[in-house]
């Protein structure tokens, strides 16, 4: 199948819907499918307002369009919001070619913590985008619940794996961190006003808290917790280090759809601490046990207390927590995505006939 996937989200960023997407089309192409990606580096780009990592394409309608009729796809998914997706469901309507849609990142909520509107004046806008879609991807049960009381239709999962070669038990803790006193409390992702990293960073708990990640509250947050660790981001091996080096990893955000580092935490024995919001409740569940209460001991906890969540997420199995994570497959979320974009395509071609 030629799979056209337009993403407004692209390396250098470093983010979960980016390895979400290069991992998905690798996985895709070595099965014999025909992926292309249109992404911001194929265009020119203006630097995002407030976050200057992330560049947004300028105008991109007509050099989006004669892209998509030189790869003829026979389905298009739609990975983003911005305007490299906007121009692609453009084309895809005009030229009645079925594409799917992802609701990877809560934008009304961002949206809402950066301008002090309601995340309600977003959402219409949200459905509208993906109202033509013929598939809306989630990547948690609960996010396709609150998708459907929203008013999108069509939902279908597709979740989240992670590279078991890299996040891993046992390994050696990064040398910076290694020495640093206990218990060390670690947080990874973007620096940012959404990830509600300060509340991570006001927690009345004893040893070192560290944030791995760069993002523009980066300097803001060095200078107001002084006694925190930012290392910046990392990646691959050295991020996986990281992980082995910390006691709990503790994931404040109450706006990500799903939370790809806490199954990475997970998959390196750190057993996870964060608020009982979708994402957490999807991975580490009410108890801490799984989302469905399947494990004999807990390997996180959840809290509206976070400061209370570290403290029993400390007692949790590490052992368990490895072998949960480890469970989170990239081949069967690809499954889940081929899945979504066959139906897509044969209720197209059925309903052409």
């Amino acid at each position: 199948m030629k799979i056209v996937i337009a993403t407004d989200a692209w390396y250098p960023q470093i983010n979960g819907v980016v390895r979400t997407i290069d991992t998905t089309a690798r996985i895709l192409a070595s099965r014999g499918h025909d992926v292309s990606i249109i992404s911001p580096d194929q265009f020119k780009t203006v630097a995002c307002p407030g976050y200057s990592e992330i560049r947004l394409a300028i105008a991109p309608r007509i050099r989006a369009r004669k892209r998509l009729h030189a790869l003829h796809p026979d389905i298009v998914h739609i990975a983003t919001e911005g305007p490299i997706g906007w121009s692609t469901r453009s084309w895809c309507l005009s030229h009645d070619v079925p594409f799917t849609s992802a609701f990877h990142t809560r934008f009304p909520d961002y949206a809402a913590v950066r301008t002090g509107f309601s995340p309600d004046v977003f959402w219409p806008t949200m459905r509208r985008f993906h109202a033509p879609s013929h598939a809306v991807l989630a990547s948690t049960l609960s996010l396709m619940d609150e998708l459907r009381t929203r008013g999108f239709v069509n939902t279908k999962l597709w979740s989240r794996g992670i590279d078991t070669e890299i996040f891993r038990p046992n390994l050696t803790p990064l040398a910076s961190l290694s020495n640093l006193p206990r218990p060390i409390l670690l947080s990874v992702g973007r620096v940012a006003v959404e990830k509600n990293l300060g509340s991570f960073l006001d927690a009345d708990v004893s040893g070192t808290k560290v944030v791995v990640g760069d993002g523009p509250m980066l300097e803001t947050l060095r200078r107001r917790f002084p006694d925190a660790i930012f290392t910046g981001a990392l990646m691959g091996k050295d991020l996986a280090s990281a992980y082995a080096a910390a006691d709990v990893f503790v994931f404040p955000s109450r706006t990500d759809t799903f939370g790809l580092v806490m199954i990475e935490a997970l998959a390196c024995g750190v057993p996870v601490a964060a608020y009982p919001v979708p994402g957490p409740l999807d991975i580490i569940g009410v108890e801490g046990r799984g989302s469905r209460n399947e494990l004999s001991l807990p390997i996180g906890a959840l809290d509206r207390d976070l400061s209370r969540a570290i403290v029993r997420a400390m007692l949790s199995d590490r052992n368990g927590a490895a072998i949960y994570g480890k469970s989170f497959s990239w081949e069967r979320s690809a499954d889940q995505f081929v899945d979504a974009l066959m139906t897509a395509f044969n209720n197209a071609v059925n309903r052409a006939a």
